[in-house]
């Protein structure tokens, strides 16, 4: 694959819409040499049994444009593409991380939501986490990189690989209708969709799923979170408890995501790394996307999040329950102890 195709989606996307804040482990490397940078990168392929500590610390502490501009000076120099050359050099979980560092967010998120839904049978977990964890501006910059680079509307893939209730949800999400926060609080609003909620689910027999879509894929963020509060005086249970209540499988899944997301995005993240690295060793395919994905948008705060409710540092737990280089890259990511 040519390297211009390997890096689509690299230009920052301005599709309207607020800014999360970010808070991000990687930033760019003061004094960055992309030249100098690419020759250690050959050196380190070269290198017999490959230097993949060098690899780790130079492309773990760059940001991906100065990773991406490595890429183009390595292109220059060694007349190859570095992608591949990396691929060849590299296996296993730490090729994972490395290619994955070598995707822009955006199109690192579109490629492990095509991962989860192509061929036979459908990764729900990554589905569910991958759409409901993302804001309206990460879900429009997703959307777009996911048609260039695969051809395909995010939303029909989506359409064609779920079904039912689940399938409603994870398309109105795609849809992103959702309200920008604004500095209004309508608390008539605020009042009518906690009742709403309410009515549609714990008061009556069954549950009216699409009122629930409809409020929670189209309010604002902060809108919802005063609206998860009102909801308590309604009903004797919270909104995450109503829910397990409601509704089961990958539908209460993903309602439980987005409410933690509303609630508490970075503890949610927190919360998945914890239980990815509860047993013995470590699920790598979630601690690797989540790792990856959040570096540059919010790890700082996942990792204080993580200290604060378990009691241990981020770092610290993948010290424990993971090994080798894969350790090496994700220490690097994760920017120092707590």
């Amino acid at each position: 694959m040519a390297l211009v195709s390997e890096f689509l989606g690299q230009l920052s996307l301005n599709l309207g819409g607020e800014s999360e804040p970010k808070y991000p482990t990687v930033v760019p490397f003061d004094g960055f040499d992309p030249e100098k940078d690419a020759a250690r990168i050959e050196t380190a392929i070269k290198t017999k049994g490959v230097d993949e500590q060098t690899i780790i610390d130079v492309l773990t502490k760059r940001s991906y444009a100065q990773r991406r501009d490595i890429a183009f000076a390595y292109e220059r120099s060694a007349k190859k593409n570095m992608i591949t050359a990396l691929k060849g050099a590299l296996s296993s979980s730490l090729e994972s991380v490395i290619l994955g560092l070598m995707k822009s967010t955006s199109q690192f998120d579109a490629s492990e939501i095509k991962g989860s839904i192509k061929g036979l049978g459908t990764d729900e977990e990554t589905l569910i986490e991958m759409v409901c964890s993302r804001s309206n501006e990460e879900l429009l910059e997703i959307k777009q990189v996911y048609k260039e680079l695969f051809k395909s509307e995010l939303e029909k893939d989506v359409a064609g690989d779920t079904s039912g209730d689940f399938k409603k949800l994870l398309l109105a999400l795609v849809q992103t209708k959702r309200v920008e926060s604004g500095n209004i609080v309508d608390q008539e609003m605020i009042d009518q969709d906690a009742r709403a909620l309410y009515e549609a689910g714990v008061k009556k027999k069954g549950t009216d799923v699409e009122i629930w879509i409809s409020i929670m894929s189209e309010r604002s963020v902060p809108h919802l979170q005063k609206v998860f509060q009102r909801y308590n005086s309604y009903s004797p249970y919270n909104m995450q408890e109503s829910i397990r209540q409601e509704v089961k499988g990958d539908l209460e899944k993903s309602f439980l995501t987005l409410v933690q997301c509303f609630e508490n995005k970075q503890l949610y993240f927190a919360s998945r790394l914890n239980d990815a690295m509860k047993s013995k060793g470590a699920k790598e395919k979630v601690v690797t996307r989540i790792m990856v994905s959040r570096c540059e948008v919010d790890l700082m705060k996942i990792r204080t999040e993580f200290k604060r409710h378990f009691g241990k540092s981020l770092y610290q737990t993948i010290a424990e329950h993971t090994k080798g280089d894969y350790q090496k890259v994700l220490l690097n990511l994760c920017a120092g102890d707590d």
